[in-house]
């Protein structure tokens, strides 16, 4: 009776973990996708490039390792799909060099981020966006060929471990560790940082007078118009959300497996399954946090959302119409004047001494 309970619990917990893998899986291709044709469609980004890259690199995961994480991998994955000795460095090989090409590009966004709103009218101390994907790129590469370098997948009897943690760079894993998570999170640490500190000198900066002003006055209403609220909050409170929100999804989604990387290759097997869904979801969040929280994103897509849905059919309204005004509405604007009774003859005009209507007229 206790082994069949233990049992329901295993089955019960695998089953969630499934679920729960799927919801990921499912989350990030559809908001990816989204998140890609809103961007394409919205050309007042300034950090279209860095977003587009964003997209492509959680979509090219979203369809390769982690379907592999599902149908290959133990649980949550439903490991029926057993992998060959290529196919297994294949996946190592997409393992390592996805993962560095999303925490890059996401601290290449954080960069860009930092120099447009620190330095928006130095437009020469930005590099190209295509020189610093171009980098990323060739990082990734390099650290992908680390995987390569690794021990050999284990013969058929024995699980496929095809994963970065279960011996998948062999000795490189500390170095790729340090590449593919340290430096990313500190970049995105100092750049998100001088972003708050920058938010938040403009908001302790006493607000200029305002030209034609008059000087406050010395009363008592005026004495309590200028204390501080009772309630202390902190300057640039609103800014510092996003940063805090971008580093706190970073630590959260990446800091366990770049933990578990530098952890013994026999305890990173234990933790792999939960470590590396937890990198994973990384892939669906990146959508919400980096697109639904531009103003520019949320209004390009609230209008395409307008367009795909369907209009409620426009009602017409019933104006009463009589048959004088239809006529003078047909004929279009009078040609009498504009003062006098509208069945009042028409005057002729003021004629010099001597000459009549009949001979106007003729003349």
């Amino acid at each position: 009776m206790a082994n069949t309970t233990v049992l329901n619990t295993s089955e019960v917990a695998v089953s969630a973990g499934l679920i729960l893998a799927a919801v990921v899986e499912a989350a990030a291709l559809l908001g990816n996708g989204a998140l890609l044709v809103v961007v394409l469609r919205t050309p007042g980004l300034r950090d279209t490039l860095y977003l587009v890259h964003l997209c492509v690199v959680d979509l090219l995961a979203a369809a390769s390792i982690m379907p592999l994480g599902l149908l290959a991998a133990p649980p949550p994955g439903l490991g029926r799909v057993r992998l060959g000795p290529a196919p297994c460095r294949a996946a190592r090989f997409l393992s390592a060099a996805l993962l560095p090409a999303c925490t890059l590009g996401v601290a290449a966004l954080g960069l860009a981020r930092y120099r447009l709103i620190v330095h928006p009218l130095r437009p020469g101390a930005r590099p190209p966006p295509g020189l610093v994907l171009t980098a990323v790129w060739a990082a990734a590469g390099l650290l992908g060929a680390l995987s390569l370098l690794g021990p050999p997948p284990a013969p058929p009897p024995a699980p496929p471990r095809c994963s970065v943690l279960a011996g998948g760079l062999g000795p490189f894993r500390p170095l790729w560790a340090l590449l593919a998570f340290a430096l990313p999170a500190l970049l995105l640490l100092g750049a998100y940082g001088g972003i708050f500190l920058v938010a938040r000198r403009a908001a302790l900066r006493p607000p200029r007078p305002a030209r034609g002003s008059r000087p406050r006055s010395d009363s008592l209403d005026s004495r309590l118009s200028i204390l501080p609220p009772l309630r202390p909050r902190l300057p640039g409170g609103k800014a510092a959300l996003a940063p805090a929100l971008a580093v706190g999804q970073f630590a959260a989604c990446w800091l366990p497996y770049g933990c578990a990387c530098l952890a013994p290759a026999e305890q990173a097997a234990v933790a792999e399954a939960p470590v590396t869904w937890v990198a994973y979801s990384a892939f669906a969040v990146h959508p919400f946090l980096y697109g639904l929280l531009q103003r520019p994103v949320r209004r390009a897509l609230g209008r395409l959302a307008r367009r795909a849905l369907p209009q409620p059919p426009r009602t017409c309204t019933l104006r009463a119409w009589h048959l004088p005004t239809f006529l003078q509405h047909l004929q279009g604007p009078s040609l009498r004047p504009a003062l006098g009774p509208p069945g009042a003859p028409e005057q002729a005009p003021d004629l010099p001494e001597g000459e009549n209507l009949s001979t106007t007229g003729a003349t």
